[in-house]
């Protein structure tokens, strides 16, 4: 059976910069591997189109890249991307059957080689297995590599779709094996193709599905007509404090900690939305001007905050992007790179444990709440000292306080005195 296939690559700039260093195995989606820096990366779209004598075997289109953290000969460490589109090939994809497996099998240049497999069984077919080698021989990619040599990076996952069906699965997925962090989204694939046609039958991963609440149902009695029962409003409870880093290279870079309220308001939909660390994946980089934070969860797309620098050596909240998926399938975005919050000096933190603003936008806003931030000059990992944020100094109620006693007495003698002297005057007596 002839085999021949089409492959296309293009060049696309993500919406944000991500990057994250905790990691989850793959989730209910489970897809491939995940992790990892968009936006200030270049990345690139891939699309595969396999086929056989009877039309397509299989079929992929998706986005990714990888970085690799390695260490040089003079006992540094230094990150590279591999985003770059040209050199790209393809050999050894293959459509499989039912006594053997497909494959989809890439090369960028001759530093990097990224293969998955896929195995069919009764009705499913399953993604097994994702292999990522690599040689920091090619001095071109890895200058000045310690070690020479091919480095191999595999997961075994299992990952059931319906035979039928085509996976999709538009939100970040990541994942971190070592010094090796890899991107994948917008991934559409479907592997054993049917009668050589590209179904239109979804089968969507856990993190493109919109997370529903179900309010309780409440039984209760029908009031009598002449009573009126007032609603009472839910209290909206204080999000959870999470802990956040971003390491480049074996240093921390930056550090974040604080509980995140998410208030979106429009005409239709308007929610409020406590961010939970515990389920929440995180990202970043660091750069010497800017740094970045990126978070996402099965609600949230992507949530970016990015610093930046000011020539009079202190730091800000320069950035917010976020895009979040609403319970009616749709996506909000908003974004705004004009913020001024979070100014401290370079080299300490920024803390402020009260209830802080964020005006995004006109519709969206992000309530904090225990708020510790240090974007640039990390030492040891720990923050250093803080600069407060105005609603936690109290030294400025003590003038206000003073001043209000000493007015208060003012006024108190002045009342007797005016009462003192009224009953003291008595006035002419008749002889």
């Amino acid at each position: 059976m002839g085999v021949r296939w089409l492959c296309r690559s293009g060049r696309r700039l993500p919406c944000g910069i991500m990057m994250r260093f905790g990691l989850s195995p793959l989730s209910g989606s489970g897809l491939v591997l995940c992790c990892l820096l968009l936006g200030a990366v270049q990345s690139y779209a891939l699309e595969l189109n396999l086929k056989d004598s009877k039309g397509t075997c299989l079929f992929a289109k998706w986005e990714m890249n990888f970085t690799v953290s390695y260490e040089t000969t003079d006992k540094t460490f230094k990150t590279v991307t591999i985003s770059e589109p040209h050199n790209v090939t393809y050999n050894g994809s293959s459509c499989g059957d039912d006594q053997s497996s497909a494959k989809i099998a890439v090369q960028f240049g001759s530093a990097v080689s990224w293969n998955v497999t896929f195995t069919k069984e009764a009705s499913y077919y399953f993604i097994d297995n994702i292999l990522l080698s690599y040689n920091t021989s090619d001095n071109t990619t890895f200058p000045g590599a310690a070690n020479k040599g091919s480095v191999a990076v595999n997961s075994s996952q299992r990952v059931k779709v319906p035979l039928n069906d085509i996976f999709r699965c538009n939100s970040l997925l990541t994942f971190k094996v070592d010094s090796v962090v890899q991107n994948y989204w917008d991934v559409h694939l479907q592997a054993f193709v049917q009668n050589g046609t590209v179904s239109k039958e979804e089968f969507v991963c856990e993190e493109d599905k919109p997370v529903t609440t179900v309010a309780p149902i409440i039984h209760s009695t029908v009031p009598s007509p002449t009573t009126t029962p007032t609603p009472t409003p839910t209290a909206i409870p204080t999000p959870k404090v999470g802990n956040y880093s971003v390491t480049n290279g074996n240093a921390t870079c930056l550090l974040a900690t604080m509980g995140l309220q998410l208030n979106l308001t429009e005409e239709k939909v308007s929610f409020v939305l406590n961010v939970n660390p515990t389920t929440t994946n995180f990202t970043g980089s660091c750069q010497p001007q800017t740094a970045q934070l990126r978070l996402n969860n099965s609600q949230i797309k992507y949530l970016d905050f990015i610093f930046a620098v000011k020539s009079e050596n202190r730091f800000y909240l320069k950035e917010v992007n976020v895009s979040m998926y609403m319970a009616n399938g749709s996506v909000f975005s908003t974004a705004n790179n004009n913020l001024s919050f979070w100014d401290a000096p370079l080299g300490s933190s920024y803390m402020c444990n009260k209830e802080q603003v964020i005006s995004v936008s006109r519709m969206f806003q992000i309530n904090t709440f225990n708020l510790k931030v240090q974007p640039f000059n990390v030492t040891k990992g720990k923050y250093s000292t803080a600069q407060e944020c105005s609603l936690d100094d109290d030294t400025i109620l003590i003038p206000i306080i003073v001043g209000a006693g000493l007015s208060g007495l003012i006024i108190v003698i002045v009342i007797a005195y005016l009462i003192g002297r009224r009953k003291s005057y008595a006035g002419y007596q008749t002889l």
